[in-house]
């Protein structure tokens, strides 16, 4: 009976991702509504389910299962079905960055102004304290800095610190596992902590959310004298804005500045999809228009697209971390105390400098407590935070603060990824 089941039903790899993508969504919105104490997942959960569903990929005695093995294993080989996940994980991570892009954009140069002296700092002093704390790991005996970079990529959820780390590393196999064994906490542990200070300080979120609350009344005036000719909208759903802002996003990611070494031969730095995209997205957003035509985009697109991007995003971040977890840990001739010493200098790593930037910016720069949770989620540059944080504040004007220290933040940790890489061996 189960032989003829196994071949009565069977998946092509792209119906296999799309059942596992789809099966992810809804357990993982479960988890994410599992309540402790007033404190939940939320959206992260789908990262946990995901991580659990790529472990499931790496078990060989699925193979030989009718229908669980003909849906894990589609292809010969479960890593290009992995590989689909990747892709994505990519169409996610831009969706949501150029939504937070379109609804930071109006308000972004306005905050920026005004607490431009708090963001630069902010950034720089989280990202140097988690490159401080990476450098002294890395000084370890037995360590070495290709598992301490990598260590901090995951902590700090960093895809572009992830790819200056294996550039300049010594063992690349070291950098993907100490990005692995870092990373499901550098999601879930910042999540946590945008929900937990709220709850502790028991702050009145309609009086924060009041503090930060974009004005858009000489924006509006200013529109209204400059637009005597009505402009052009492409279509009424703004997906064009969105293609604009992706196409010129990509391109600006794609620009290379050489950091070490003789010009492209050495590392260079790019701001990536993610950095790119987000730059497009805020211009656009802050101008909302090019001549006549229109780049103003609904709220419900913004808020859809925004929220899909980011389950895709943790959908395939999280199944490529759960497969790459197990695989490294396999391969890895350390043992499992170098995975255990590795996950808890990733807590250290993605902990100490939220404690750090939170109390800078409360007593230091005087930020109100959501421009404060805001800057933390850019300076971590954690998308799933910030996801949450809009979720908890009821307010998408924390996206700016987020868009003011992420580019920062985004420079800075890959710069220190390359020089931790070329300074320890």
């Amino acid at each position: 009976m189960g032989e003829f089941i196994d071949s009565f039903i069977g998946f092509n790899q792209i119906t296999t991702v799309l059942i596992g993508a789809f099966v992810i969504c809804f357990v993982g919105y479960l988890i994410g509504k599992i309540s402790i104490k007033g404190v939940q997942l939320g959206t992260a959960g789908v990262f946990l389910a995901a991580l659990v569903f790529g472990y499931l990929y790496t078990l060989p005695v699925l193979e030989d299962l009718p229908v669980l093995g003909r849906f894990f294993v589609a292809d010969p080989s479960a890593s290009s079905t992995v590989v689909s996940y990747k892709f994505l994980e990519s169409v996610g991570l831009v969706l949501f960055v150029s939504s937070v892009g379109f609804i930071a954009g109006p308000g972004f140069f306005r905050d920026l102004k005004k607490n431009i002296k708090s963001y630069v700092p902010i950034a720089a002093i989280m990202i140097g304290i988690a490159s401080v704390l990476a450098f002294a790991f890395s000084l370890v005996p037995g360590i070495g800095s290709s598992y301490g970079t990598g260590i901090l990529s995951g902590a700090l959820t960093s895809t572009p610190a992830f790819s200056a780390a294996k550039q300049v590393a010594s063992n690349e196999g070291l950098v993907c596992l100490g990005n692995a064994v870092a990373y499901p906490f550098g999601v879930i542990g910042v999540v946590l902590f945008v929900q937990l200070v709220p709850k502790l300080m028991k702050v009145d979120m309609a009086k924060e959310r009041s503090l930060i609350k974009v004005t858009e009344g000489e924006t509006e005036a200013k529109e209204r004298k400059e637009s005597k000719k009505p402009l052009v909208i492409v279509d009424s759903y703004g997906i064009f804005a969105f293609g604009v802002a992706l196409v010129l996003g990509m391109l600006l990611g794609a620009v290379k500045i050489p950091i070490t070494g003789k010009g492209f031969d050495g590392s260079c730095f790019s701001l990536g999809n993610t950095g790119g995209v987000l730059i497009a997205a805020l211009l656009l957003g802050h101008f909302g228009k090019i001549g006549r035509i229109s780049f103003k985009i609904p709220d419900t697109t913004l808020k859809v697209f925004r929220e899909f991007g980011l389950v895709m995003f943790l959908i395939g971040a999280g199944v490529q971390g759960g497969v790459q977890l197990v695989s490294q840990i396999n391969a890895s001739e350390y043992g499992i105390m170098l995975v255990v010493y590795g996950f808890l200098a990733g807590i250290v790593m993605t902990i100490s400098p939220l404690f750090v930037g939170f109390l800078f910016a409360k007593k230091f720069c005087k930020l109100p407590l959501l421009n404060n949770l805001g800057s933390l989620t850019g300076g971590e540059t954690s998308t799933p935070a910030l996801g949450m944080l809009i979720s908890v504040s009821g307010t998408e004007d924390v996206a700016a603060s987020y868009a003011s220290t992420y580019p920062i933040a985004l420079v800075l940790i890959v710069i220190a990824s390359n020089l931790i890489g070329t300074l320890i061996v």
